[in-house]
């Protein structure tokens, strides 16, 4: 049964009716207790002799001297039992005054401890509830202009203390993904306008002449711009959908994926035009996952491999244990920037609507499947320039564990 009322307000309830409860049954005791040889108590008390000697044995009489005694103390026998009546109305007497005050003093210091409890039990559960009033006034005043608020909670290691700390982890982590929605909406925003713009400038100048070379070359300006702007929307998507999680998963074969990948890529025009080498080194590799997301993952992977590469470089694709490793030439990356490569939109230079320039999704992409997948993506710059790209699955015992972790927000 739940009590009415405020959390202060049913804890004052049952602290203070657990020590009124208590106190009455103390006092009940004490009475019961005191009421079991109270009689006994008051007849041996007025019944004792004040000097505390029993009478003198009187010689043995002769027989005339005893019916003699016998009418003599008939007299005294009576006044005796005259006496010990008495004496147990006057103990009786006692025994129900004294019950009736030791009562009456009793229901009093109950009436006074209910009050001291009450009290006292309004004020604990305020110290206790102290925390709560902290947090709950914080998150009435947090929103999306002071996610950067914290409790901060200063008191004493506990329940209460670790609840303040998980919202201030809870609070870090919701700042770090609204404020990585607002960079992916704005970039988002950015990206999808230049295309537009590049689109509207040339739509405007291939109207304006009847050149059919010109208009040519507008028109191949045009579809360009769409195919790009066709490969941003998909990326967006794709992006979209793996930060969703996965709806099933299945055993897939990473190094048949790997070595399939690579082969699309080898004969691929780019890496032809700029005699780039693309090789796959792999061992026997299963994980447990989505087969169409890790096609991606792996072509993302490859594919910025070959496009952020120099002529007569390479790269080279790993399958083995549980770790897939992309390594490329190309030219110097800082150490600095390795961990925002992972970001959407970023890249190592300057956007120049250039042909066969990414969108900037490929690396966000990887990182998102590998969160689908409960695994985690790594980078490190190559001392003599380029990249190296590492994907670390977990164990099918930790795969569970790993997704709800990611989910979560925390790092794979």
């Amino acid at each position: 049964m739940r009590l009415p009322g405020g959390e202060r307000a049913r804890l004052t309830a049952l602290y203070g009716g657990m020590l009124v409860v208590a106190g009455a049954m103390l006092i009940g005791l004490i009475n019961l207790l005191v009421a079991q040889g109270l009689y006994t108590t008051i007849t041996t008390a007025v019944a004792r002799r004040p000097d505390g000697l029993a009478p003198a044995a009187d010689p043995v009489p002769s027989p005339l001297a005893s019916a003699a005694v016998g009418r003599a103390n008939a007299a005294p026998a009576q006044r005796d039992q005259d006496g010990a009546e008495a004496l147990s109305l006057f103990t009786q007497a006692a025994e129900r005054a004294t019950q009736h005050r030791l009562l009456s003093i009793s229901l009093i210091c109950l009436i006074v401890f209910s009050l001291v409890s009450i009290v006292l039990a309004w004020w604990i559960a305020g110290r206790v509830l102290r925390p709560v009033a902290v947090i709950t006034r914080t998150a009435r005043r947090l929103s999306g202009e002071n996610l950067h608020e914290r409790i901060a909670l200063d008191a004493p290691s506990g329940e209460l203390k670790r609840l303040a700390d998980t919202f201030d982890d809870m609070l870090d982590r919701i700042e770090h993904l609204v404020g990585a929605q607002r960079r992916f909406a704005a970039n988002a925003a950015h990206e999808l306008r230049t295309p537009l713009a590049v689109q509207r400038a040339a739509a405007e100048i291939g109207l304006a002449t009847s050149d059919p070379q010109a208009v040519a070359r507008i028109r191949g300006k045009l579809i360009e711009v769409a195919d790009s702007s066709e490969r941003l929307i998909e990326g967006l998507l794709l992006l979209s959908v793996s930060d969703q999680g996965l709806d099933h998963r299945e055993p897939v074969a990473l190094d048949e994926l790997v070595r399939s990948v690579t082969a699309e890529h080898l004969v691929s025009r780019q890496a032809r035009d700029r005699r780039i080498t693309v090789q796959a080194q792999t061992t026997p590799v299963t994980v447990q996952g989505d087969p169409v997301l890790l096609t991606h993952l792996v072509r993302n992977l490859v594919g910025n491999a070959v496009r952020y590469n120099h002529g007569g470089g390479h790269v080279t694709v790993t399958a083995h244990g549980r770790t897939l490793e992309v390594d490329n030439s190309g030219p110097h990356v800082p150490r600095e920037t390795v961990p925002y490569l992972f970001e959407p939109f970023r890249r190592m230079e300057e956007r120049r609507s250039a042909r066969g320039e990414g969108a900037g999704l490929g690396l966000s992409i990887v990182a998102s499947i590998a969160r689908a997948h409960g695994a985690h993506a790594d980078a490190e710059a190559n001392p003599n320039g380029g990249l190296t790209v590492r994907v670390t699955f977990p164990r099918p015992d930790e795969t569970r564990d790993s997704v709800r972790h990611a989910r979560h927000g925390g790092t794979p």
